[in-house]
């Protein structure tokens, strides 16, 4: 089994800071390629920021240069540093990653988190 959780959400005003931590564990053979997505209320669920094992990242136009991805590979965990925050960024934080687990054979699944709630404020 492999869990993804994540942690860090919260309420923020305009212009603040968060960081958002997402650590996979259980029955992992590898990892490559995690990421953050969003959903806000009466929204599809958007991509935020994704990130390579070799650590090529990709943003959402919006989020670019306010967004940070970073991952920390002996750890399997990824993070997002939100900065500039505003209050169309409020929405649940999903992480995902897609993961090589052993089932008879190794193949690649994509998990998902439970989602973190940000709040922003103005």
């Amino acid at each position: 089994q492999v869990q993804l959780v994540e942690s860090g959400g919260g309420l923020v005003q305009a212009g603040g800071s968060l960081r958002l931590s997402c650590a996979a564990s259980g029955s992992i053979s590898s990892i490559s390629t995690m990421g953050w997505y969003r959903q806000a209320p009466g929204k599809q669920r958007e991509l935020v920021a994704t990130i390579t094992k070799g650590g090529t990242t990709n943003y959402a136009d919006s989020m670019e240069g306010r967004f940070t991805i970073s991952r920390d590979n002996a750890k399997n965990t990824v993070y997002l540093q939100m900065s500039g925050l505003k209050p169309e960024d409020t929405a649940v934080y999903y992480c995902n990653s897609r993961i090589r687990v052993y089932s008879g054979s190794y193949d690649y699944n994509v998990y998902w988190g439970q989602g973190t709630q940000v709040t922003v404020s103005s």
